[in-house]
């Protein structure tokens, strides 16, 4: 009886087609598509937050951080060109952590639980979902970069543009991971706002994204390794280097093994026979 049931719980997934699999992945994009769609203001504040900073908070430290040459520029630059990676970056950073948001929001509503319970492989599902909100994130920081091009903030080459789409690619896959992740370890959306305190502040802030290591390496070696092991500052990096047509192979590698092994660990995380028994038994605890 065991073997028969085994069979029939995986034959199903063995008979579906790529073309099945791919109209799956167009379902899950879809619907994220139109909830972005739905929620104008999240478009709004995903440009605002950069543009502040951008604009208010470049325009106060421009003379105090001047920026000396440094690869991949071969000039000296303005500030707001040097922070520009890293805002491109926080919006994806924040685009996660709102994907995450939805899912968890998902699972009190009873969403996730119809998700999940597609014949579909779990690992497919999850992955797809990640595809999607991926690629909400870079129509946003291409939003961005659009409003930047009328303050002259530019790559030197328009091939830039064309050339940093890998970069933002592997850093929303990397930092919509992490999001997902932390989404299967967040037992309440009233939670959320903690996980912002604690993980996405001090990831943007320990990095690259607003000052060069050089002058963190002045005042805090420490500091300055922690701000180097943070995957946040190699995906800061990538997208820097990719801007310029250039690449940084340590800062390719962390990418690429940070988001396999958040997605790994998210995959593992919302299994019903590991990850969910440390939520079901969240009240006892």
């Amino acid at each position: 009886m065991t073997a028969i049931s085994n069979d029939a719980k995986t034959s199903p997934v063995k008979g579906f087609s790529l073309a099945q699999y791919w109209i799956c992945l167009q379902g899950v994009v879809w619907r994220e598509a139109l909830r972005f769609l739905h929620q104008r203001e999240r478009f709004v504040s995903a440009l605002v937050r950069p543009l502040v900073w951008l604009f208010i908070f470049a325009a106060g430290f421009r003379s105090v951080l001047g920026i000396s040459i440094m690869p991949p520029y071969e000039t000296h630059i303005p500030y707001q060109v040097y922070i520009t990676p890293g805002l491109m970056a926080m919006i994806q950073l924040f685009s996660g952590m709102q994907s995450s948001l939805s899912m968890v929001y998902d699972r009190e509503m009873g969403n996730m639980r119809i998700l999940l319970v597609s014949p579909f492989p779990r690992w497919y599902l999850l992955t797809s979902k990640l595809l999607a909100g991926t690629a909400v994130s870079i129509l946003q920081v291409y939003a961005y970069l659009l409003i930047a091009y009328f303050w002259q903030i530019i790559p030197p080459s328009p091939w830039g543009y064309v050339t940093v789409l890998p970069a933002l690619a592997l850093s929303g896959l990397m930092l919509g991971a992490l999001g997902m992740l932390l989404s299967s370890l967040i037992r309440q959306l009233e939670n959320f706002a903690g996980v912002m305190n604690f993980v996405i502040f001090p990831m943007f802030f320990a990095s690259s994204a607003l000052y060069p290591l050089s002058r963190v390496q002045e005042g805090s070696p420490g500091l300055a390794l922690v701000c180097w092991l943070n995957p946040f500052t190699q995906a800061v990096e990538l997208i820097r280097f990719a801007l310029y047509e250039q690449v940084t192979p340590v800062s390719l590698a962390v990418v690429v093994g940070c988001a396999c092994v958040f997605l790994a660990s998210a995959i593992i995380a919302y299994d019903p026979s590991r990850g969910m028994l440390i939520r079901r038994a969240g009240p006892s605890e």
